[in-house]
């Protein structure tokens, strides 16, 4: 289920939604399957997207058998390759600028976050 709490600024809830879908959708495409859950936080300048549920089957395999460094190698290096797609998606659907772009998962508890700076309005 992929989910926005509503946002407290001019961008709204609406933004906050689409905001978790393109992401989802995007991890999905280059992982093969997207969390289940996101969502969105928008705070002035800065969006943060909350992931649950992120790991593929493949992953926590590897997880199990003790090679959770590798697993969290992998997907910095697939954030790495997706930070384009991730910026451009969030600058279209906020109409903004991205100006910083940082990104973590952590194994147990199954979460990553996906955030970005924005330049203030009008910049």
């Amino acid at each position: 289920m992929v989910a926005s709490y509503p946002a407290d600024d001019s961008l709204g809830g609406a933004t906050a939604s689409s905001i978790s879908n393109m992401v989802v959708r995007l991890l999905a495409e280059y992982t093969g399957r997207g969390p289940t859950r996101a969502r969105t936080h928008i705070s002035d300048d800065l969006v943060s997207v909350v992931l649950q549920d992120t790991l593929t089957k493949a992953e926590r395999t590897l997880v199990n058998r003790g090679q959770a460094d590798l697993v969290l190698h992998t997907r910095k290096t697939f954030q790495n390759t997706m930070s384009e797609d991730l910026i451009a998606g969030v600058e279209e659907l906020t109409g903004r600028k991205v100006r910083a772009f940082l990104s973590s998962n952590h194994i147990d508890p199954d979460v990553a976050i996906e955030s970005f700076l924005l330049e203030p309005p009008g910049a």
